[in-house]
């Protein structure tokens, strides 16, 4: 099995079959029944995506939910799934084992593997599925960065690109701010002193 690319099969897959996927920390996905399979997230991947998910847990208001890993069906035939690093809905959208309808945000953490899923595949996938948010955040230890798209008329466009040091501010899908430098920095004191300037 290929890392980050699909696998070919005789029938197109659909989440049922993943059921019967190994649970060994790799990510399987599902585009048009094949199968898409990345490897387990490294350290700073984890540390980005917990920190993230600590400020929008703190930041999201009632009848909100915040969700790591949760897998969502792009297609009622179930064979075009996808698993955001991150994402946001209503409680009112949310469905088991896996949601159906559009959450109000995507983020995606990138890695080595991923950065054209990510900026190209997931983009257009995420558009076309009615994602109104999606934030693509790049981990490097030298500049890491946040990128903020908004769903206008079908596809996304670029709201905000910060970068280090720089705040980055929305009010989509609830007002929120954080530091990319500081999602990185693995010195939690300097993060806890982020979390209360916001």
């Amino acid at each position: 099995m290929t890392m980050g690319t699909s696998e070919p099969q005789q029938r197109p897959l659909t989440v049922e079959d993943l059921e019967r996927m190994p649970d060994d920390g790799r990510r399987y996905e599902l585009v048009g029944g094949r199968l898409d399979v990345s490897p387990a997230p490294v350290f700073v991947h984890s540390l980005v995506e917990g920190r993230l998910l600590y400020h929008l847990m703190t930041a999201a208001p009632k009848g909100h939910i915040v969700l790591p890993g949760a897998g969502i069906n792009l297609n009622d035939a179930g064979t075009h799934h996808r698993i955001p690093d991150l994402l946001v809905t209503r409680k009112a959208d949310v469905e088991k084992p896996y949601l159906t309808r559009p959450p109000l945000l995507a983020v995606e953490v990138l890695s080595p593997e991923s950065v054209f899923r990510d900026n190209h595949t997931k983009r257009a996938e995420y558009a076309e599925f009615g994602i109104g948010s999606y934030w693509i955040f790049n981990p490097s230890t030298e500049k890491p960065g946040l990128l903020e798209l908004r769903l206008t008329d079908g596809e996304y466009r670029e709201v905000t690109q910060v970068f280090g040091e720089e705040v980055f501010a929305t009010d989509a899908p609830f007002p929120m701010k954080v530091v990319p430098q500081h999602l990185v920095d693995e010195a939690l004191d300097d993060w806890m002193e982020s979390v209360g300037d916001n």
